[in-house]
Protein backbone atom coordinates (compact mmCIF):
# COMPACT_ATOMS: atom_id res chain seq x y z
CA UNK A 1 0.00 0.00 0.00
CA UNK A 2 1.62 2.82 -0.84
CA UNK A 3 1.43 6.28 0.82
CA UNK A 4 -1.09 8.13 -1.53
CA UNK A 5 -3.45 5.71 -0.30
CA UNK A 6 -3.41 6.14 3.06
CA UNK A 7 -3.08 9.88 3.06
CA UNK A 8 -7.23 10.43 3.57
CA UNK A 9 -7.73 8.07 6.51
CA UNK A 10 -8.40 9.18 9.86
CA UNK A 11 -6.35 7.65 12.71
CA UNK A 12 -9.08 7.09 15.65
CA UNK A 13 -7.49 6.02 18.65
CA UNK A 14 -9.11 2.50 19.88
CA UNK A 15 -8.50 3.08 23.88
CA UNK A 16 -10.48 6.33 23.62
CA UNK A 17 -12.54 5.98 20.54
CA UNK A 18 -11.20 9.81 20.09
CA UNK A 19 -10.42 10.87 16.23
CA UNK A 20 -6.69 11.80 16.35
CA UNK A 21 -6.44 13.21 12.99
CA UNK A 22 -6.66 12.92 9.25
CA UNK A 23 -2.79 10.60 8.23
CA UNK A 24 -1.93 13.08 5.09
CA UNK A 25 -1.77 16.24 8.19
CA UNK A 26 1.04 13.76 10.34
CA UNK A 27 4.63 13.81 9.47
CA UNK A 28 6.33 10.38 9.05
CA UNK A 29 9.63 9.13 11.01
CA UNK A 30 11.02 6.79 8.13
CA UNK A 31 13.97 3.89 8.50
CA UNK A 32 15.98 5.14 6.24
CA UNK A 33 17.78 1.59 5.29
CA UNK A 34 14.75 -0.50 4.90
CA UNK A 35 12.41 2.15 3.71
CA UNK A 36 9.73 1.35 6.36
CA UNK A 37 7.34 3.81 8.67
CA UNK A 38 8.96 4.01 11.94
CA UNK A 39 5.45 6.11 13.70
CA UNK A 40 3.62 9.15 12.85
CA UNK A 41 3.73 12.85 14.88
CA UNK A 42 0.59 14.29 14.87
CA UNK A 43 0.04 18.20 15.52
CA UNK A 44 -2.51 19.03 17.78
CA UNK A 45 -5.13 21.24 16.88
CA UNK A 46 -7.59 23.07 19.20
CA UNK A 47 -11.14 23.46 18.37
CA UNK A 48 -11.36 25.65 15.84
CA UNK A 49 -8.85 24.16 13.74
CA UNK A 50 -5.99 26.15 14.80
CA UNK A 51 -2.71 24.05 15.63
CA UNK A 52 -1.82 24.50 19.03
CA UNK A 53 2.19 25.80 19.47
CA UNK A 54 4.70 22.90 19.25
CA UNK A 55 2.19 20.30 20.64
CA UNK A 56 2.31 16.83 18.92
CA UNK A 57 1.50 13.20 19.83
CA UNK A 58 3.68 10.16 18.50
CA UNK A 59 2.06 6.99 17.65
CA UNK A 60 4.72 4.04 16.73
CA UNK A 61 3.63 1.68 13.74
CA UNK A 62 3.36 -0.86 15.79
CA UNK A 63 0.46 0.40 17.72
CA UNK A 64 -1.74 0.07 14.29
CA UNK A 65 -4.03 -2.42 15.06
CA UNK A 66 -5.87 -2.40 11.14
CA UNK A 67 -5.94 -0.35 8.55
CA UNK A 68 -9.71 0.08 6.93
CA UNK A 69 -10.91 1.42 3.85
CA UNK A 70 -11.73 4.90 5.85
CA UNK A 71 -9.53 4.86 8.93
CA UNK A 72 -6.71 3.70 10.90
CA UNK A 73 -7.39 1.88 14.41
CA UNK A 74 -4.29 2.35 16.78
CA UNK A 75 -4.27 1.03 20.57
CA UNK A 76 -2.47 3.97 22.59
CA UNK A 77 -1.51 3.79 26.44
CA UNK A 78 -1.71 7.39 26.46
CA UNK A 79 -0.99 10.45 24.45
Amino acid sequence: MRFNDLGSKELIDLTTGTRLGVLGQTDLEIDEKTGNILSFTIPQYSMFGLRKSESYSRIDWKQIKKVGDDMIIVETDKL
